[in-house]
């Protein structure tokens, strides 16, 4: 798939197939993204990959800070990811000092680079994502038994599409770019 037809075209999808993802599958896109760049080449970004429905359920039922509609697409998704960085890496020199004013917000940028890379790979090879930003971080450590050291950056419910949603309206280039 092109490049450019694959970023116009991918989709966030919240519903799925009941069809799982292999995991030859998932370490694929997770080689894939490992290209995405990342702060001074640290390659921060872990993926843990959930497939247990009894661990969704309860990640579903228990930090999804009562947005439902997150917890209906974790309760049905295949595959959830659950995205980490490992804390103090992207944006510290090697004594621990922040090297920008961005301080520790460079493990935000990793991540979402890796992330959008991940998604880009899994619509590539016919797979459907959605990122999800709203959840409790200390509920989801808990429940997914998050390494020590790691920042939970996102989750993402993966598997194959069951909807093909239509393109959102996207805003005029001229209200996008500005030129000096």
């Amino acid at each position: 798939m092109e490049v450019i037809h694959a970023i116009e075209t991918r989709r966030s999808i919240r519903v799925f197939e009941e069809r799982a993802v292999a995991r030859e599958t998932m370490e694929e896109l997770v080689r894939v993204a490992s290209f995405a760049p990342s702060w001074k080449n640290s390659q921060a970004i872990r993926y843990i990959v959930i497939e247990d429905k009894e661990m969704k359920e309860k990640i579903a039922e228990e930090a999804v800070l009562g947005f439902e509609h997150n917890a209906e697409i974790i309760r049905n998704c295949p595959t959830l990811v659950i995205v980490t960085c490992v804390h103090g890496r992207s944006g510290f020199e090697r004594d621990g000092s922040y090297s920008t004013s961005k301080e520790d917000r460079w493990e935000v940028y990793d991540a979402g680079i890796a992330t959008q890379t991940f998604c880009l790979a899994a619509h590539a090879k016919g797979l459907g994502s959605v990122i999800l930003g709203i959840f409790d971080e200390e509920k989801v450590i808990d429940i997914a038994e998050i390494p020590e050291g790691q920042v939970i950056c996102g989750l993402v419910a993966l598997g194959y599409p069951a909807e093909a949603p239509k393109v959102p309206r996207r805003k005029e280039v001229t209200d996008l770019v500005s030129f000096r």
